[in-house]
């Protein structure tokens, strides 16, 4: 799956998975509602995504 993929997109995705786990987590066990965890991860993760997206754009430049 990771393979062809570059240094930042594999350090990113698993800084992303290892983050958004312990958050999930946290907040879950804080008891917070499970739709407004994945709501909050959600938004979290697309500052993952935008950074993937920013190192492909500059490196197609």
């Amino acid at each position: 799956m990771r393979l062809g993929q570059s240094i930042h997109v594999h350090e990113t995705s698993w800084k992303a998975q290892e983050r958004l786990h312990s958050k999930y987590l946290k907040l879950v066990r804080r008891g917070k509602h499970r739709n407004l965890t994945m709501a909050a991860v959600g938004r979290e993760l697309i500052g993952f995504i935008w950074s993937i997206a920013v190192e492909a754009e500059r490196k197609m430049a």
